[in-house]
């Protein structure tokens, strides 16, 4: 190729060039939204050269606490919070922050900041010393209180349909931003060289249906009876069974090719594990701007009212007709265990 050919290729467009286009599509369009997405991409920036770098000096293993959900943190778990909490505390524009790794709000003293911030830091951060996938989700609300003042708890706990934007960054063969602001999904893939997120996935649509389901399998003795249901028809339609072990990762693929992800309710946690706040939200949002579904298996997972700030919920998520047909089996279930419960008590 010559130098003039060279010179003649497109380099794309930036994560920050898009933003400033797009910024007619909010509705509170006064620049506040974009500098925060901004901020977070620095954040997410700096985050994937301590991940690059976990194998070289001493970032990698167990920090030796535990988070609020009793967790075994790691140490990039912390480097993580503290980098994102960091640049959102310096960008100005979120008065109060929920994380996965503080039991308590955050708050980041700009009091006249317009915007709550609920972020999980490190998704999957226990696959970190394994050279697997990982990533960060994060959701974005405009305060309700009003300005001057902290952020308030019922700042924080609003439900996902009030949601301004959500996003997700997977840290894996490429390093990837993936956003929304409720016009549609589009993601950005970071280059290295130039320091810069550049538009690699415009629009980006889920399959409404696919051949892959991804759930920790290990739990199956205590699935419900629909799950287990659900999961002997993937494996009798000879479905590709695909279940990393980290969040953003395995939704990050259903995205693209079409399936669904599901952590369940099981007798050992009857409400599931993910947290509803800062990752079924988040993701929530971007799969039904994708055309996708998510559903905690009888509800909408956006229009669930938090009470708690690490509230669990069970996630069905992904392709609408996979999503639909958990849910149906799902509710022929409770349907079968209220008569059965109805004919032993009128035995009785």
């Amino acid at each position: 190729m010559t130098i003039k050919e060279n010179l003649a290729l497109p380099v794309g467009t930036t994560l920050d060039r898009f933003i400033m286009r797009k910024q007619e599509d909010f509705p509170f369009a006064t620049g506040e939204l974009s500098q925060l997405l901004r901020d977070i991409a620095l954040a997410a920036k700096i985050v994937n050269r301590a991940i690059n770098h976990a194998g070289l000096t001493d970032i990698g293993g167990a920090y030796g606490k535990q988070n609020v959900q009793g967790e075994d943190q790691q140490k990039l778990d912390v480097v993580a919070n503290i980098r994102f909490i960091r640049a959102l505390r310096n960008g100005g524009e979120v008065c109060a922050i929920i994380s996965e790794e503080d039991e308590e709000v955050i708050q980041t003293g700009n009091t006249k900041g317009k915007y709550i911030v609920a972020i999980d830091p490190l998704d999957g951060s226990s696959n970190i010393d394994v050279n697997v996938s990982i990533g960060t989700i994060f959701s974005v609300y405009r305060r309700l209180s009003d300005s001057g003042c902290e952020g308030t708890m019922e700042d924080c706990l609003q439900r996902g349909v009030q949601q301004v934007a959500a996003g997700y960054i997977i840290y894996g063969s490429s390093t990837m931003l993936v956003y929304t602001t409720g016009n549609g999904v589009n993601g950005f893939t970071y280059e290295t060289s130039l320091g810069e997120f550049f538009l690699s996935h415009p629009n980006i649509t889920i399959p409404t249906t696919g051949t892959t389901y991804s759930i920790n399998e290990g739990s199956y003795n205590l699935f419900q009876p629909a799950i287990k249901q659900y999961v002997e028809l993937c494996r009798d339609r000879n479905y590709s069974a695909r279940y990393i072990g980290s969040l953003v990762a395995d939704f990050h693929r259903n995205m693209l090719k079409g399936g669904i992800y599901m952590y369940p309710s099981t007798t050992k946690a009857p409400n599931g594990k993910l947290r509803l706040l800062y990752e079924a939200n988040a993701l929530a949002f971007i799969v039904e701007q994708a055309g996708g579904k998510a559903s905690n298996g009888s509800e909408r997972i956006l229009e669930l009212y938090p009470t708690d700030l690490h509230q669990r919920c069970p996630l069905y998520i992904g392709s609408t007709e996979m999503v639909e047909e958990v849910e149906r089996l799902l509710s022929q279930g409770s349907s079968a265990a209220l008569s059965s419960s109805m004919t032993e008590a009128s035995a009785n």
